[in-house]
């Protein structure tokens, strides 16, 4: 009989707080952003008053536990986070942490999850990004872009790679103030692909095989700069960077003149290239068939119009060796018969 009426209750208490959990309210926060760094914090301030039931952190895209917190219980961590998160505790809604002994491979989303009462459910998402760049530290480009003010633009975030991507960033990096600004992300989900911007200067479009492109419309100045594209995979998360210059619209026509004669002078150069190594080459063949001759008589072609020495009688060389030669003649000498005297 006891037995039942423990059934009974707990029961009871299940459906209490799924009636709890339907009727409650699913507040989002707002994204933000980090610098990698030794005792970094990761900001889980919840707004609301109330009771404090649970706080669980997890890194994104695979929801990888971190770390979890419960009044009554205590706290509990990851195999690789122990020793190293700290929940702060500042207030009675307050889930933050705070992380030592950093690596790179602390680079990544944070999904911080406060369960309350009697409002509900409380979340936010916190970026954990790569040192901050001072004017001091030089980044090597990956692609270089050049554009007119007032024209459009697309960014291309290309990587090779061999795993599985689950999430890409676009961030605009200051590398005066050594800040930067995430611009857009987009996120692989179970139901689909999940597209977030949060600057009005670009538009992100993301397919399902995580191919991302910005798009920058009537481009001014400020959008000039250096840009970094994040990809979360399964190996790590990976960087590429793009450097975009800007130039105003009434020297671009002068760019584009130097350009058409830049490639017609190279059309140029490769016709003349050509047409010299197709004489050098005829020239070599011709004096190749002229050697083999030379090394075979036997092979050479016979004209038909070529024909022995004739002997010409006209000619003058003729005459003239004709009257060189001795000519001896024979003749009869016949004597006279004295006449008789009668």
């Amino acid at each position: 009989m006891v037995a039942v009426q423990k059934d009974y209750w707990y029961f009871l208490v299940l459906m209490m707080l799924l009636c709890f959990l339907k009727g409650s309210v699913q507040m989002k926060a707002p994204e933000s952003s980090v610098v990698l760094q030794e005792g970094m914090i990761l900001d889980c301030l919840c707004p609301w008053t109330g009771q404090l039931i649970m706080v669980s952190w997890s890194k994104k895209p695979i929801l990888k536990p971190i770390a979890v917190y419960h009044p009554q219980y205590g706290t509990n961590f990851g195999s690789s986070y122990e020793g190293r998160v700290e929940f702060l505790k500042s207030t009675a809604m307050d889930g933050s942490i705070s992380i030592m002994n950093v690596t790179e491979g602390d680079i990544g989303q944070y999904h911080c999850s406060l369960q309350t009462y009697p409002q509900g459910s409380w979340t936010k998402d916190t970026f954990v990004q790569k040192a901050a760049i001072t004017t001091s530290i030089s980044i090597q480009a990956d692609t270089k872009l050049v554009v007119a003010e007032n024209d459009n633009l697309t960014i291309m975030c290309d990587l090779v790679h061999d795993g599985k991507i689950y999430q890409v960033s676009i961030e605009k990096l200051d590398t005066e103030e050594g800040s930067s600004n995430i611009i857009a992300t987009c996120e692989m989900l179970e139901d689909g692909v999940e597209l977030r911007n949060f600057s009005n200067r670009g538009l992100l479009n993301c397919s399902e095989d995580m191919e991302v492109s910005l798009h920058l419309t009537n481009i001014i100045k400020e959008d000039g700069g250096l840009y970094r594209c994040n990809f979360s995979t399964n190996t790590g998360v990976q960087s590429t960077t793009v450097l975009l210059t800007t130039i105003p619209a009434q020297d671009f026509p002068g760019l584009h003149h130097m350009l058409y004669v830049y490639i017609g002078g190279g059309v140029i150069g490769v016709v003349a290239l050509m047409t010299l190594l197709l004489t050098w080459l005829n020239r070599m063949k011709r004096k190749k068939e002229e050697y083999r001759i030379k090394l075979h008589p036997a092979k050479r072609q016979r004209n038909p119009y070529d024909q022995s020495c004739v002997y010409d009688r006209m000619k003058k060389g003729t005459r003239t060796r004709a009257k060189d030669k001795e000519i001896y003649m024979n003749f009869q000498i016949v004597r006279a018969h004295a006449k008789h005297k009668r």
